[in-house]
C-alpha cells in the first residue's frame, strides 16, 4: 500500500493509489487511438472486458492464483461492479496456491520448472498426477514430489482391484447412489482430499472379504460398488483399470479375488487357496505382483487365456 513499493508510480495517475483503465502508449509499444489518446487497456480491464463478453456481468465461480488477490482481483471487482451496478460481478471466489516441488517453488531459475505434458512423456500415468493434484485442498500449497507420485501409483492400482470387483458386483446397471462421505467433501469448497479419503473407505469395504466385515455395516457390497464407481467418476479417475491390468479384462476379477484371498490367509493363516491361485496364473503366463497397496496382473508372452477359466 506504500506507493512506489510494488511497482513505480506512473506521473500520469491524480493519485499514486489509483489503477489505470487505459495506458498511454509509445511508439514502441501496442496502441489504439481512443478518446484518451494513443495507448492500450489496462491489465485489470482486461478481464473485466473478458468475462463480461463471455458470461454476463454477473457469474457464478471466478477462479485465479492467490498472487492475484491484490492488486488485480480487487481492481477487477472495482471497475466490474462501477460499470454494471447491482449486478454483483462473482458470487464465488477460489483462489489456488502455488505449486511447489519437493518442498521448494516451482521456478525455472531452480531448474524444477515442468509441465503436465513432460510428466506423460516420462511415463507418469495422467490418473497419477490427478491423484497427486486432487490429495492437496486447491487454498494449500501443492508439493509435486517422487514418494507422492509413488504412493499415487500404488493406490490406484489398489483401487483398481476394487473397481473391476464393483463392476462384476454391478454389471450393466446404473445408478445415482453416490457417497455421502465424497459428495459433502466436494460441496464444502471443493475438499478433494477428504473425498479422496472417501473414496478410500469404499475401496477397503470391496477388497475386504465378507467373513472380515464389521457386523453393523449395514450397506450391501452391491450399493458400496456404486458408490465407489461414481465416486471415481466426480473425481476423474473412473479409467484406472485400464491401466492397472494389462491383458484379458478377466484379470481384474482375478486380482481382486486375490485380494480377499490373501487378507483371509492373514487372518487364517491358512495360505492354501491363495497359493493354489497363484500358481494357476503363473501356469497361465501371469506375472502376479503383490503387496500392501494392492495386486497386480500381467500377461507374459507365455500367457494362455484358455487356463483362465476354471480360476474364477
Amino acid at each position: 500500500m506504500i506507493a512506489g513499493a510494488r511497482v513505480e508510480v506512473a506521473p500520469y495517475k491524480r493519485d499514486a493509489m489509483d489503477f489505470v483503465l487505459w495506458k498511454p502508449s509509445d511508439a514502441d509499444t501496442p496502441g489504439w487511438d481512443s478518446p484518451w489518446g494513443y495507448g492500450r487497456p489496462g491489465w485489470h480491464i482486461e478481464c473485466s472486458a473478458m468475462s463480461h463478453e463471455l458470461l454476463g456481468p454477473h457469474f457464478d465461480i471466478h477462479g485465479g492464483g492467490n498472487d492475484l488477490m491484490f492488486p488485480h482481483h480487487e481492481n477487477e471487482i472495482a471497475q466490474s461492479c462501477c460499470a454494471y451496478q447491482g449486478a454483483g460481478f462473482a458470487n464465488i471466489w477460489m483462489h489456488n496456491e502455488m505449486l511447489q516441488v519437493e518442498g521448494k517453488k516451482m521456478s525455472k531459475s531452480l531448474g524444477n520448472f515442468f509441465t503436465v505434458r513432460d510428466l506423460l512423456d516420462q511415463g507418469v500415468p495422467g490418473e497419477v498426477i490427478r491423484f497427486v493434484m486432487l490429495s492437496t485442498h486447491y487454498s494449500k500449497p501443492m508439493d509435486w514430489t517422487a514418494k507422492k507420485a509413488e504412493e499415487a501409483e500404488k493406490t490406484l492400482r489398489k483401487w483398481a482391484n476394487a473397481a473391476e470387483k464393483a463392476k462384476a458386483l454391478v454389471g450393466q446397471s446404473e445408478t445415482a447412489l453416490q457417497s455421502d462421505a465424497v459428495l459433502s467433501s466436494l460441496v464444502n469448497d471443493l475438499n478433494t482430499h477428504a473425498a479422496l479419503r472417501g473414496a478410500a473407505i469404499l475401496a477397503e469395504r470391496l477388497l475386504t472379504p465378507p467373513q472380515m466385515k464389521n457386523a453393523d455395516q449395514t450397506e450391501t457390497e452391491t450399493e458400496t460398488a456404486h458408490k465407489f464407481l461414481n465416486a471415481l467418476r466426480l473425481l476423474g479417475l473412473e479409467r484406472i483399470t485400464a491401466r492397472q491390468t494389462k491383458g484379458d479384462p478377466r484379470l481384474g476379477l482375478l486380482a481382486a479375488k486375490l485380494g480377499e484371498l490373501r487378507q483371509t490367509a492373514l487372518q487364517t493363516k491358512d495360505f492354501t487357496a491363495l497359493d493354489a491361485l497363484k500358481s494357476g496364473l503363473t501356469d497361465a503366463g501371469v506375472e502376479v505382483r503383490m503387496s500392501k497397496e494392492g495386486v497386480e496382473l500381467i500377461t507374459t508372452v507365455n500367457f494362455d487365456p484358455l487356463k483362465l477359466e476354471g480360476l474364477l
